[in-house]
């Protein structure tokens, strides 16, 4: 089975965070969100994926290549955002059967077997996993018959428009014919133009109501939540790492025998932690991180290759990678990019 995976936004929700690298290729737990989505997609079957790429595109084929996921992966760059319908558009001769579309900056173990299990029994041309979650404001809302089919659509409603609790999580089925409604060379989306078109045109558009986890990782709010809810099993992940009630530590780390550590937490390859120091419950220390003694961290995600200088305290807050705290500075609900120094 084949797939397409939506890789071109900018991140602008998540800037500072996203000012070097693109959205789909913020690491939870050490590992881009953008291997996460590959790996469930393995899972479940599939052998092949193309990825669109625009904003800083080499960051994401520069991973990809020296880590390579278990499904062959093709790239497709873009010169100019065609849109998500129009960027499956770019690459109509890549699939010859039924095929999934997802975004690559969301978190989910949605089994994928089940949604185009429902798609085929439906004989549907477009199928979409809906989710039901209480703040709906930044997606798209869908109202269904007793069959599952949509009747409408509302992408990003006011409250006004709010009347249903069951969203758009970007994980979609497709027909082939779906590549008949979507001009060739155009910006094109699905939620403002392909789906409008299609009801129009009275095609059935079928919504598949998942149970498993999802989320998009569109702002720091929602990232956060993720990272904590991967670490505490919300999320199913393959994190890599033995769990140890909770606490996900790698072998290679060095911790002084003095540290405390509360889980659940996640403590990366080559990470080294000084005497004294205290980590609490969902802190994410990433590879080769350096934490000076006597310090605290809690609810505070720290991407790779950073440093905390001793006595430093953080709160619920992310530092980037190659982040450096001087010793003694306390931090609460702060991002932090490279250097405070």
């Amino acid at each position: 089975m084949k797939a397409f995976v939506l890789a071109a936004g900018l991140g602008t929700r998540l800037r500072p965070l996203t000012a070097n690298i693109p959205k789909p290729m913020i690491p939870v737990l050490d590992k881009p969100a953008l291997y996460h989505t590959f790996s469930n997609l393995w899972k479940h079957g599939f052998t092949d994926a193309c990825v669109n790429t625009y904003y800083i595109s080499n960051v994401i084929t520069d991973y990809f290549e020296k880590n390579k996921p278990d499904i062959n992966l093709e790239f497709s760059k873009e010169k100019t955002l065609l849109g998500t319908a129009g960027a499956i558009k770019k690459k109509e001769n890549f699939f010859d059967d039924t095929f999934v579309v997802m975004s690559g900056d969301g978190l989910s173990d949605i089994n994928l077997k089940k949604v185009i299990e429902f798609h085929k029994k439906k004989k549907s041309l477009a199928t979409i996993a809906l989710k039901k979650i209480s703040s709906r404001f930044e997606y798209g809302i869908a109202i269904t018959n007793k069959s599952g089919e949509i009747k409408k659509f509302v992408e990003k409603p006011s409250w006004r428009d709010v009347f249903n609790d069951e969203v758009n999580t970007g994980i979609y089925v497709f027909e082939p014919e779906i590549f008949n409604y979507i001009p060739k060379d155009t910006f094109f989306d699905f939620s403002m133009d392909l789906f409008p078109l299609l009801m129009k045109k009275g095609k059935k558009i079928f919504g598949y109501l998942m149970d498993e986890y999802w989320t998009d990782i569109g702002n720091i709010f929602e990232y956060k939540r993720g990272v904590f809810d991967a670490l505490d099993g919300s999320l199913k992940l393959n994190l890599g790492l033995i769990n140890n009630n909770g606490k996900y530590i790698s072998v290679s780390a060095k911790i002084d025998k003095s540290v405390r550590i509360e889980g659940p937490c996640f403590i990366s390859d080559n990470v080294s932690i000084k005497e004294n120091s205290i980590i609490k419950p969902y802190s994410v220390i990433s590879r080769n991180v350096r934490i000076g003694k006597n310090t605290v961290i809690d609810r505070t995600i720290i991407w790779g290759n950073s440093t905390v200088g001793i006595g430093a305290e953080l709160i619920n807050s992310v530092l980037s990678s190659n982040t450096l705290i001087p010793a003694g500075v306390s931090l609460y609900d702060s991002i932090i990019m490279e250097s405070l120094c």
